[in-house]
């Protein structure tokens, strides 16, 4: 099935905002799951119940708070374009961000589940011979928690390619600058005639969100049988 311009253009730039949602979520989501899974500190129900809240409240208002927030008359958005000219409304940075937010709660638990599972003991015995806490974290630790990490990523990837509430409450819908796929779809069910192409966005669609499961599934196996607990 050869795909036509609007398909390949709304196909690259899901991509796009799904790898660059999800390749600067992973830092955050590794420091909160961390923070989660190992620290007890007052305030952390409070912020287990943050991270979480974009599972539960309608998109569309995590979208209109992003663009409060992040808007060029936003408290942070006027700052970013005021001082370093970026703009994020509006345009395919600010979708990454919209995906990145609603991805976010899946990312942190996939690898909070994964940390909680590891043998402290290991990490302790290393620290008995005279490792530092960055050594171990770095040697024992983020390895046994790889298969979460992965995991977590992939679906937070997959979760970013089919946002569509915050997406366009955040960034509109913008043919070729933050038209993703599930926005292009929304646009071809508004038009007469538009069932045959939208059926075609579906099918990519899911197309997409398979092999990114697929892949979650299997990379996520094969480490966890390589650390020597196979699945």
């Amino acid at each position: 099935m050869s795909l036509t311009p609007f398909e390949l253009a709304a196909l690259e730039l899901s991509l796009r905002v799904g790898l660059a949602s999800t390749l600067c979520s992973l830092p955050f989501g590794l420091a909160v799951a961390w923070l989660l899974a190992r620290c007890r500190f007052p305030g952390r129900t409070l912020l287990d119940v943050v991270v979480h809240m974009p599972l539960v409240l309608p998109p569309v208002v995590v979208g209109y708070s992003l663009l409060s927030l992040f808007g060029r008359r936003g408290v942070v958005g006027a700052w970013l374009f005021n001082t370093l000219g970026v703009t994020l409304a509006f345009d395919w940075k600010g979708a990454a961000l919209a995906s990145a937010v609603m991805a976010f709660p899946l990312l942190v638990r996939a690898i909070r589940l994964s940390l909680e599972t590891v043998d402290r003991r290991l990490e302790a015995a290393a620290l008995t011979l005279g490792a530092g806490r960055a050594r171990v974290f770095f040697t024992i630790t983020l390895p046994l928690t790889a298969p979460g990490l992965l995991a977590g990523a992939i679906l937070g990837f997959a979760r970013s390619i089919g946002e569509f509430g915050a997406t366009i409450s955040f960034v509109s819908n913008l043919p070729g600058i933050t038209q993703t796929l599930p926005l292009a779809f929304f646009s071809l069910i508004q038009q007469p005639g538009g069932d045959a192409a939208a059926f075609r966005l579906t099918v990519i669609s899911l197309a997409v969100a398979l092999t990114a499961l697929l892949a979650s599934e299997l990379l996520s196996r094969r480490l966890a049988a390589r650390l020597g607990n196979p699945a």
